[in-house]
């Protein structure tokens, strides 16, 4: 029987989510967000960042990342981006699409986090006239690709330069729960207070079926969003359905508790590989190098887990869901320490 690390997408939903989504399915209501549920949603995030804000629920992770982008950045603007992004990874291009042309611009930096040293020598080495892209917005991930959480300190000084060069600071946090049980602090803290002006956050990783959200922090930038939003099919008639899911999500903190054991077993595993782990284990992502041996080695123990890096690096990546069993992560461990 196969024992899957493969994605936290693998999941399935949480039981408070989907009780939820058996409550909201209950008579009529009123469609394309003026449900009851939905309307709550303003005061609920206002209350959990601590601030004024506009959210709007969306279907996808992409969906949020690709709107929110498109309406800080024009057409002839750029994203400045990590390259193991995931808006540069896995997106399809649809920053790109939505946004009509704007171009990602990738920097380097260890543990997939833009350093403000990098950010400083791309911005000068992108001078800006009436020929070239204009950069308009930082993009980070929190938690990034390679499971490594930014801190305020951090997000506080990129979020300087960026504004200081006109930039908009953007955060995909879909693995946000994640990096905010990691760090112990509060969502404020590690979004607008470190000078994040929109957020894309996710849900679905950590038991939603299908849940995610953009917040704008300052009303202002909201600009066209809805109209965006509406062109690309994400208005969602029935959108009760997500909006009951991320009342739930908040609900006595779930969205916490539930990425506090994601982020407590993946540690063990971490722990577990020694010498071969590749980068701090601060969320729930692990990543190792144990060659093509071990690798094959896991596999035959029934092991679900992706190939990482060059092909032939003999690197892999674990993920560890909301739900997963103290027991898969015993498994693993026993067998990382014995091949």
């Amino acid at each position: 029987m196969a024992i899957y690390f493969k994605s936290d997408n693998t999941a399935p939903v949480a039981p408070a989510i989907m009780a939820a989504l058996h409550a909201a399915n209950d008579g009529y209501a009123r469609g394309y967000g003026d449900d009851p549920w939905t309307m709550q949603l303003q005061t609920r995030f206002e209350q959990l960042f601590e601030h004024d804000l506009r959210v709007f629920p969306v279907s996808t992770g992409t969906a949020a990342n690709a709107l929110s982008l498109a309406t800080l950045v024009p057409p002839w603007g750029a994203v400045l981006t990590h390259e193991e992004a995931h808006i540069v990874r896995d997106e399809c291009g649809a920053p790109e699409f939505m946004s009509a042309g704007a171009r990602l611009i990738c920097m380097s930096g260890d543990g997939a986090k833009v350093t403000p040293s990098i950010l400083t020598h791309t911005l000068d080495a992108n001078p800006t006239s009436v020929h070239t892209v204009q950069p308009r917005a930082l993009s980070i991930t929190q938690a990034t690709e390679l499971g490594t959480v930014y801190t305020p300190a951090e997000i506080a000084v990129l979020s300087t330069l960026a504004h200081e060069r006109g930039l908009k600071m953007h955060m995909d946090g879909a693995r946000f729960a994640n990096a905010v049980a990691s760090l112990g602090c509060t969502p404020a803290d590690v979004t607008w207070r470190a000078g994040v002006d929109v957020l894309s956050f996710g849900a679905t990783k950590n038991g939603a079926l299908t849940a995610e959200a953009v917040v704008f922090f300052d009303a202002q930038l909201v600009a066209d969003f809805e109209f965006r939003r509406k062109r690309a099919a994400h208005l969602l008639s029935k959108s009760r359905y997500v909006s009951a899911q991320l009342l739930a999500y908040l609900d006595n903190d779930l969205w916490l508790t539930l990425a506090h054991h994601a982020n407590r077993l993946a540690k063990r595993i971490g722990a577990a590989a020694g010498s071969a782990l590749l980068h701090p284990v601060q969320a729930n992502e692990v990543f190792v190098r144990l060659g093509d041996v071990r690798i094959a080695a896991l596999r035959e123990l029934g092991f679900e887990f992706y190939d990482w890096g060059a092909s032939g690096s003999g690197e892999a990546r674990f993920v560890v869901s909301w739900c997963q069993a103290d027991s898969d992560v015993d498994a693993l461990c026993h067998a990382l320490c014995s091949n």
